[in-house]
C-alpha cells in the first residue's frame, strides 16, 4: 500500500530523512517506533503528503506521489498530534466542512457525516462545539474527519498522546475494527505496549534509517529468543560457569554466587540442550528461566548501542 525506496529529506542543514526504505502492506495495522528525532514525524507527514521528499520515491497503493499527489491525496487521510480546533463550529458544522473539501454536499454528506460520528461514539454530541468536547472525543473527532472521503490509508501521528486510560482503549477498539474493515493504517506512538498490542506490523526507526521491521510476532518471536537467561545452581558452579563461557549460543555471563545472568542468543532447543548439559555434568540446577520480552526491550537494543558485557566471577575461578 505504502512504499519508501530511498527517501531523503532534510531541514536547511540538518537531514532528518537517510535514504529509507520501508514497505507498509495493504491492510495492516503498522506502528512505527523511534526515539524523538529518529523521523517519525517527518515521515509520516511525507506518507500523508504534507511534505515533499527531497529525493527517492514514494508509491502510494502503486500511485507515485510526486507525478500524480492529488490522485494519492484521495486515498489518504491523516490525523495529526494536535486537534486544530475551529472555535466557532459545531461538531456536524465541522464535519459538513470537511465534507465539502472532497465534494460532498447535502444528503450524501449528511449521511456520511451521521455514520462516522455514530461509529465514533459522538452522534449525541453533533450540536456540541468542538472545543467543548475533551482530548479524547476530540482525537476521534479528528479521525471521523479524516474518514469523511473514505480513504484507504489512515496516517495518524501519536494517536493516543495525552489521552486518558478510557480514551486510549476506545481509540485502539476503534482503529482494530478500521483494520479489520480492510484500511490500511499507519501510525507513531512512544507507548510501545500499545504497539504490540494493536499492530500487525512495526518499524524501527534510529536517526533516519529502518533498524528493523516485520511482522509483531515474528518480531516478539525474535525477543523471546535473545533474552537473558537465569540459572540457579546448588553447586558446582566453577563447572558451570566453565560450561558457560564456552557455549556459542552464550555472548557473556555475569556471576553472582550461585546464579548467573546469561545472555544468551539461541533457540528453545539451544536451550533445553543446556539445560541437558548441565544435567549431564551433574550439576544440580535449581532454576532454569529465560526472562520475558517486550517491544521495549527489542527498541531499546535497536536504538541504543550496546553496553560493553563483562564477564564477573568469583575471585577464587583463577584457581581452575
Amino acid at each position: 500500500m505504502l512504499v519508501f525506496s530511498d527517501v531523503r529529506k532534510s531541514y536547511r542543514n540538518l537531514e532528518v530523512l537517510k535514504g529509507l526504505t520501508l514497505s507498509v502492506p495493504r491492510g495492516s495495522l503498522f506502528g512505527l517506533m523511534g526515539q524523538n528525532g529518529a523521523g517519525k514525524t517527518t515521515l509520516l507527514r511525507i506518507a500523508a503528503g504534507l511534505l515533499a521528499l527531497d529525493s527517492g520515491e514514494l508509491l502510494v497503493g502503486g500511485i507515485d506521489v510526486r507525478r500524480d499527489p492529488a490522485r494519492a491525496k484521495r486515498l489518504i487521510g491523516f490525523v495529526p498530534d494536535g486537534f486544530g480546533a475551529y472555535d466557532n463550529m459545531s461538531v456536524a458544522e465541522y464535519m459538513s466542512f470537511f465534507a465539502s473539501c472532497f465534494g460532498l454536499y447535502g444528503r450524501s454528506a449528511r449521511l456520511r457525516t451521521e455514520d462516522l460520528l455514530q461509529r465514533v461514539g459522538l452522534s449525541a454530541r453533533q450540536d456540541s462545539l468542538v472545543t467543548e468536547l475533551s482530548k479524547g472525543m476530540q482525537q476521534r473527532l479528528s479521525l471521523a474527519r479524516a474518514l469523511i472521503h473514505d480513504p484507504e490509508l489512515l496516517v495518524l501521528d501519536e494517536p493516543t498522546n495525552g489521552l486518558d486510560p478510557g480514551s486510549r482503549f476506545s481509540l485502539r477498539e476503534l482503529l482494530g475494527e478500521l483494520s479489520e474493515s480492510g484500511k490500511t493504517i499507519l501510525l507513531s506512538s512512544h507507548v510501545l505496549s500499545e504497539l504490540s498490542e494493536i499492530c500487525t506490523d512495526i518499524a524501527v526507526l534510529d536517526k533516519g534509517r529502518v533498524r528493523a521491521t516485520g511482522e509483531v510476532q515474528e518480531i516478539l518471536r525474535q525477543i523471546a529468543n535473545s533474552n537473558p537467561l537465569r540459572v540457579a545452581v546448588l553447586n558446582g558452579e566453577k563447572t558451570a560457569l566453565r560450561m558457560f563461557r564456552t557455549n556459542p549460543c552464550v555472548r557473556a555471563v555475569m556471576q553472582e554466587g550461585k546464579q548467573f545472568h546469561l545472555e544468551f542468543i539461541g533457540s528453545p532447543e539451544d536451550e533445553a540442550s543446556l539445560l541437558q548439559q548441565l544435567i549431564d555434568a551433574e550439576v544440580p540446577v535449581k532454576s532454569f528461566v529465560r526472562e520475558p520480552g517486550t517491544l521495549e526491550s527489542f527498541f531499546l537494543n535497536m536504538t541504543v548501542g550496546r553496553e560493553e558485557r563483562i564477564i564477573v566471577h568469583d575471585e577464587d575461578e583463577s584457581d581452575m
